[in-house]
């Protein structure tokens, strides 16, 4: 039901679209509507099976909302992608996917928000931030586009739940040139060349 809601959704953004901005503008808004039914479906705990094949992000519709990383950090594929982009540009696909899939984990949790953006968001009020580049002063536009699209692309598999979860239900992880005080008290559950994976205990 609920994908038949968002198709009906996106047919109606697309009839009414100006004309003259319908390649750009539709296909902007239909897959920002999918990403925010997939996002809705990924924050129930537990994680959500691929979708149908016609709800699924295109690669197309997922360029179209934030092509060059520079969009306002307000819709499910830019917080994700950006996020990526930041925490784990200049490592290899596996490492970015495994940080992907992190942030998908805490939005399938109950101890974290239940949208992207406030997961990535998160921590400002209580002077804490979840993600240090989102609060450490400086610009958060992409700048190198060939790591962003391969961030972006990554968001786009992790919202579609096509992703292989490296880090077997990993909610944290640090930087390996780094010892947070929390990490001793956690659960490894894996790490790569240059990330470790945590879980809090049970």
């Amino acid at each position: 039901m609920r994908h038949a809601l968002i198709l009906a959704a996106c047919l109606a953004v697309f009839l009414n679209a100006p004309t003259l901005q319908a390649s750009d503008t539709t296909q902007r808004a239909v897959a920002q509507q999918k990403a925010q039914v997939l996002e809705q479906s990924a924050s129930n705990e537990g994680g959500v099976q691929p979708p149908p094949e016609d709800v699924r992000l295109t690669r197309d519709g997922t360029r179209a909302i934030d092509p060059k990383g520079q969009a306002p950090l307000d819709d499910a594929v830019s917080c994700l992608a950006r996020s990526i982009y930041w925490e784990a540009k200049g490592t290899d696909r596996e490492e970015m996917e495994a940080v992907a899939s992190v942030i998908m984990n805490r939005l399938g949790s109950r101890r974290f928000p239940t949208t992207l953006c406030g997961v990535v968001q998160q921590g400002p009020e209580t002077g804490s931030c979840q993600f240090s580049w989102w609060c450490d002063g400086r610009p958060d536009e992409a700048k190198e586009l060939g790591e962003y699209a391969a961030a972006r692309e990554i968001a786009r598999r992790a919202l579609n739940a096509t992703l292989v979860d490296r880090t077997h239900g990993a909610l944290f992880f640090h930087h390996r040139g780094i010892t947070p005080s929390w990490a001793s008290s956690f659960v490894q559950t894996a790490e790569t060349g240059s990330f470790q994976f945590y879980r809090p205990p049970s």
